[in-house]
């Protein structure tokens, strides 16, 4: 029987040459293939050395290095769970995912022990370390005499390699199983999707706790058996002068905008660069289309889930469409479904539901949210709202918890954001619904105005009635610097909420 372990699978990928560079590091030398076999395995000895055992889940909270990813590696290596945790959390956040998760093992920031170590000694996790940035720490010390030589661990595609826990912007975080099998078979569709080729070279700016950078990115450039670029912290400059040495960017929407406020983003510095890919978010419209403009490539935008990796994407070959994440990707279902799951006419908007190896089977330890989140024959509730083309381009309307029902009419702040982006003097807008005595709901609009050139709130509103029915337009504008963001750059329209929790007569 095959080992399914998804590091086997990328084993079989590396180039024959394992002195090939891997990783092409901000200072110092670029980490090898070989060194990346040698150092995971010392990790992944050191973690079965200490008693931890397939399936056993290991916490990780540190800054992105090299030795954040042989980390992740050994813990495949070695058949147990990686968690990995954002670097932002704090004491309260962590204390509930270690609680949750019930880890055998902790690694973290060392500015975080103070704080860490009591608390797991409270929660009997035995086993705590400290990783830093440049890779040093009592890890690296606790196992530097580990053997650098490891046989991995059989594991089948059900079995489970990593447990990301959602952002929790509504109720507690709940911890996505993901199995080797579901990454396994989104990391082949997206290598292949997206064209990959021998001497490909990928920039990589994105964090390692979320799936863009660590499942995303690194799976591709892994099964590529080629090089990334691999930046502690996005940097505009410094991507406009490597897109002269490399092939492909990956980011989130504001890596974008900050690429096109340099004056050096042009045909000329992208012209060696064969693919641009955002996702994590929405990407604006306008930020697609002038970016085809400066540099005559068109963004290729994807869509995806913590509990699913990426479920479609617009074509390496072919039309990529503004404001939308493109068709379900090979071996995924994507179908839109109304309230009583029937499936919904072509362009109508309603509930996006996938199905695929890609999948998740659960959420760790809610047997009772699993049975709701699952449709009877398979489907998974994503919670988006969405419409799909006659040819099977998937845009989305929003959450469905951002849906706004005002007067019994529902609003899908999406096409209002849309309306207001077009307007002279908005960046940026961001919709919710706030509490209204009659309507139960009214439509709010918080906008980021172009400095200099704002509109006023009665400019808006007269703009909008020109464009929309009544019930959809904002019954108040609130105007701002930014909006709110989580790491990966996604509007927290909760935060929103919250703050304007007044509501509106």
């Amino acid at each position: 029987m095959n080992n399914e372990n998804l590091y086997a699978l990328f084993e079989s990928r590396f180039p024959v040459d394992r002195h090939q560079a891997l990783l092409l590091v901000d200072s110092g030398a670029p980490l090898s293939y070989a060194d990346a076999e040698a150092g995971s395995a010392r990790y992944a000895s050191f973690l079965a050395g200490l008693g931890l055992v397939p399936g056993d889940r290991v916490a990780v909270q540190v800054e992105k290095s090299p030795e954040a990813l042989l980390l992740y590696l050994a813990c495949l290596r070695a058949g147990l769970a990686y968690l990995p945790l954002n670097s932002a959390y704090q004491h309260g956040e962590v204390a509930y995912f270690l609680e949750d998760a019930e880890p055998r093992a902790v690694v973290a920031q060392p500015k975080s022990m103070p704080w860490l170590a009591p608390l797991a000694a409270r929660l009997g996790i035995r086993h705590v370390f400290s990783l830093d940035e440049e890779g040093g720490g009592t890890l690296a010390s606790a196992s530097r005499d580990s053997p650098m030589e490891f046989a991995t661990v059989r594991r089948g595609a059900g079995d489970l390699a990593a447990i990301l826990y959602t952002s929790g912007t509504t109720g507690r975080s709940k911890g996505a199983m993901i199995t080797h099998g579901n990454l396994a078979s989104n990391a082949l569709a997206l290598h292949k999707a997206w064209g990959f080729r021998p001497d490909d070279i990928l920039i990589h700016a994105l964090p390692l706790f979320h799936v863009h950078g660590l499942f995303v990115a690194c799976h591709c450039v892994l099964l590529n058996g080629s090089a990334m670029r691999f930046h502690a912290r996005f940097d505009a400059r410094r991507a406009i002068a490597e897109f002269a040495t490399s092939t492909v960017f990956m980011g989130v929407p504001t890596f974008y905008t900050r690429l096109l406020a340099e004056p050096g983003l042009d045909r000329g510095a992208c012209s060696k660069m064969r693919i641009f890919v955002s996702g994590s978010a929405p990407l604006l419209a306008e930020t697609h289309t002038e970016f085809e403009a400066r540099t005559g490539h068109r963004i290729l935008e994807r869509y995806g889930m913590t509990e699913t990796g990426m479920l479609t994407s617009n074509p390496l070959q072919g039309d990529r469409r503004a404001g939308s994440v493109g068709p379900a990707l090979p071996g995924t279902q994507v179908r839109i479904v109304d309230d009583d799951d029937v499936p919904c006419a072509a362009e109508a908007i309603g509930h996006v539901q996938v199905r695929g190896a890609n999948v998740f089977p659960g959420y760790w330890r809610m047997p009772e949210r699993n049975r709701e989140e699952f449709t009877h024959d398979g489907f998974f509730r994503t919670g988006d709202m969405g419409s799909l083309s006659k040819d099977g381009y998937l845009t989305i309307a929003g959450r469905s918890k951002d849906l706004i029902i005002t007067g019994g009419y529902n609003v899908y702040p999406k096409e209002i954001e849309l309306a207001l982006d077009e307007l002279p003097g908005v960046r940026e807008s961001a919709v919710i619904g706030v509490p209204h005595p009659d309507f139960g709901e009214a439509v709010a609009a918080v906008v980021v105005a172009v400095p200099g050139e704002a509109p006023t709130e009665a400019q808006v509103v007269a703009a909008m009635k020109a464009k929309l029915a009544n019930f959809k337009v904002p019954k108040r504008v609130y105007f701002v610097e930014d909006l709110p963001r989580n790491a990966m750059g996604k509007v927290q329209k909760n935060v929103l909420r919250e703050r304007y929790a007044g509501g509106t007569d």
